[in-house]
């Protein structure tokens, strides 16, 4: 049985990315997944992914730091400097721009595959063990942890969960968790609109849920957007049959024509919206990050960058205690990891959950008081300046 001292549940985004940070430590680490850990194949002339990530400032840092962001720039990376909100109820409006704030951007919208890519093209350069497994994965808790994989066994001192909303390793540790429907569903997909998007990422408050136009790269003098639209699961499935002529007019329509017309769609899909939070982030010699510990509304698209800070403040603990002899895997390390993460992840969770509520309501008197407060903020450029930095992790 191979014996490591760190083992990392998950090969997406989270997951490998913690496995980098962590590699030039003098830490011998595994990675084990249920699916392949090898550098997907890739071609710039491939169709976009219908699954993108809003990356803000500070998750671009951590990846030029793991030396994966310039393998994402030479593929398909949409810098963005500008980001428009509005409510289709009413005249509330609000624009930010990254120039006020002495950015060159606000973020940048790079697909999920490009980004996975990315991470493990570096992962293939370093020591890091990779174990796929195409059975289910077997976690046995002690002192130390064991992993049954297909046909071997393999021990950690410390386990990490980066394996998604649904953690196994979560719940085998026995960490609660709290879990919370929208009683929403997201419908996302790739368009091409008549006119180019302006560097810009778009969102609309409809009756019927947020309805985002995120930025991707043109081709030629066609001009393409990532679509996030959160609806109803009545109104999803309504959507989904539409055929694709009918899908763009309807599209086109909810967006107010703000690109002008809607051209065409890649094929939809969808998937349900919930909240999830887990009540401790270590139990028995396992810690959790990214989407096991915490899952939020895609509105702001700020989940993929709450992990990525999961990442770092984990990291950095780690190293720390390794640096001066100390025992990585106890409770007091990983409780100053928690105490750091779990406010702050919290706090965007409510915020998010606060947004949502406040433009799903269907009242006059709250339809006039977030008109009224869209249209207050935009004109306080120093409380703007402050939601921008905030978002942007800097």
């Amino acid at each position: 049985m191979k014996s490591f001292d760190l083992v990392i549940a998950g090969g997406g985004m989270v997951g490998v990315s913690l496995a980098l940070s962590l590699s030039k430590a003098d830490l011998k680490i595994a990675l084990v997944d249920q699916q392949s850990l090898s550098t997907p194949a890739f071609s710039p002339d491939s169709p976009y992914a219908p699954r993108v990530s809003a990356l803000t400032e500070a998750s671009s840092r951590l990846f030029r730091r793991l030396g994966a962001w310039d393998i994402m720039t030479s593929q398909r990376v949409m810098p963005y400097q500008h980001m428009y909100v509005w409510d289709s109820e009413g005249t509330g409006e609000i624009a930010f721009d990254a120039r006020s704030v002495g950015f060159k951007t606000l973020g940048s919208i790079v697909e999920n595959d490009v980004i996975r890519h990315a991470l493990l093209k570096q992962l293939a350069q370093t020591d890091i063990e990779c174990f796929p497994s195409q059975s289910t994965i077997i976690y046995e808790l002690g002192d130390p942890c064991q992993v049954q994989l297909d046909n071997e066994k393999i021990a950690a001192r410390l386990l990490v969960a980066a394996d998604g909303a649904e953690s196994t390793l979560r719940k085998r540790s026995g960490i609660p968790s709290n879990q919370k429907d929208y009683l929403h569903h997201a419908v996302v997909t790739t368009v091409e609109t008549e006119q180019y998007h302006r560097d810009t990422a778009w969102q609309v408050f409809l009756n019927t849920g947020p309805l985002a136009f995120l930025p991707l790269p043109s081709r030629g003098d066609k001009h393409y957007c990532s679509i996030v639209w959160s609806l109803v699961p009545d109104k999803a499935d309504e959507v989904l049959s539409l055929d694709d002529e009918a899908f763009c007019q309807a599209i086109e329509l909810a967006f107010e024509s703000r690109l002008g017309k809607v051209l065409s769609a890649d094929p939809r899909f969808r998937f349900p919206l919930k909240q999830r939070y887990a009540r401790q982030y270590h139990r028995n010699r396992i810690v959790l990050a990214g989407d096991a510990a915490h899952t939020i509304h895609p509105l702001a698209g700020q989940g993929v960058n709450l992990g990525l800070q999961d990442v770092e403040v984990l990291s950095e603990e780690i190293l720390r205690a390794v640096e001066r002899g100390d025992d990585f895997s106890a409770s007091h390390i990983l409780n100053r990891y928690e105490r750091k993460r779990m406010g702050s992840n919290l706090l965007m969770m409510k915020s998010m959950e606060g947004l949502q509520n406040l433009f799903a309501a269907d009242d006059i008197g709250i339809r006039w008081l977030r008109n009224t407060g869209l249209k207050w903020t935009n004109s306080l450029p120093l409380v703007k300046d402050m939601l921008i930095k905030h978002a942007m992790g800097v």
